[in-house]
């Protein structure tokens, strides 16, 4: 018999910045959860509008959701949840339970978008794109006929020799995307980060090379995205994009001491604790919106 599904074993942003009373928001100086601060994000850039139809793919507890609504729910007309785990479902639906009938619950594969009958003005894809298939070991010499098609057709990036992962999933679902015609919004943890300019600190020590690596998790695996090519992707199917570091789209404000705390990982209190282990976590996350 298989566990539930457990996020808490995941450090995820959504999850360790769900409430604004957590010790980590807290000692962040962060007076808002994460739902709410993607709502800000979206609202400013003109994706989320009034009467806006969501559908959030692969919502895990519902706490990006609640959030968002918590803040913004005059300007959203209906949300579908759909997610692969129905133990999830089950936990979204209690989760947003007082949005009642604002808020329809599916379970769905988010390879095969079964609910492409339900129109939709966004699309939500928080924390989800590493679980995503990902052809790994490829050679770079010998590339399987879908794979060298795909590569050559989009003129992604990728190593001359040696073995590299691919991320087949991620591709093909920014594709799919791409194909519905919704405005986007994707984030997860890449191998080709962005380090805010006011933060050049939080590249002390972090992988650069922009291919993706394998995160061995509880029970299961999976591997960060590049971003790069889910931007070639995206604007060769004729769609504007944008990206960044999601550190900036919290808009942290940095406390005199998080450098130091950083560089030297001087920790003396929890609170400190808790500001070195979210920056060194988040600092590899980037979001793009597809519009």
């Amino acid at each position: 018999m298989n566990d539930p599904i457990d996020l808490m074993t995941e450090c995820t942003i959504c999850e360790t910045l769900a409430s604004a009373d957590a010790p980590t928001p807290r000692a962040l100086g962060l007076s808002r959860p994460y739902g709410a601060l993607v709502g800000d994000f979206l609202i400013r850039q003109g994706m989320l509008t009034p009467g806006s139809r969501i559908i959030e793919l692969g919502g895990g507890y519902g706490s990006l959701m609640k959030g968002l609504l918590d803040a913004h729910g005059s300007m959203v007309h209906s949300v579908i949840m759909a997610d692969l785990s129905r133990h999830l479902v089950g936990v979204q639906r209690r989760h947003l339970a007082e949005y009642g009938r604002k808020i329809f619950h599916v379970v769905a594969d988010i390879h095969e978008l079964p609910f492409t009958r339900f129109p939709a003005d966004l699309v939500l894809v928080n924390e989800v794109m590493g679980d995503l298939d990902t052809v790994t070991d490829l050679d770079a010499s010998e590339l399987a006929g879908d794979i060298d098609d795909l590569v050559r057709g989009y003129g992604l990036d990728v190593p001359r020799q040696g073995t590299f992962h691919l991320n087949i999933g991620a591709i093909r679902l920014v594709e799919d995307l791409c194909r519905l015609g919704p405005a986007c919004f994707l984030t997860e943890h890449a191998c080709d980060p962005v380090v805010p300019e006011h933060m050049p600190y939080l590249a002390n020590g972090m992988d650069l090379d922009s291919c993706p690596r394998r995160i061995d998790l509880q029970g299961h695996a999976e591997y960060t995205i590049r971003f790069s090519h889910l931007v070639k992707v995206a604007r060769a199917l004729g769609r504007e994009v944008r990206t960044g570091p999601l550190v900036e789209l919290l808009g942290l404000a940095p406390g005199p001491s998080w450098r130091f705390i950083f560089t030297a990982r001087a920790c003396a209190t929890h609170g400190q604790s808790c500001v070195y282990e979210f920056l060194d976590h988040v600092r590899e996350y980037r979001w793009i919106t597809i519009s």
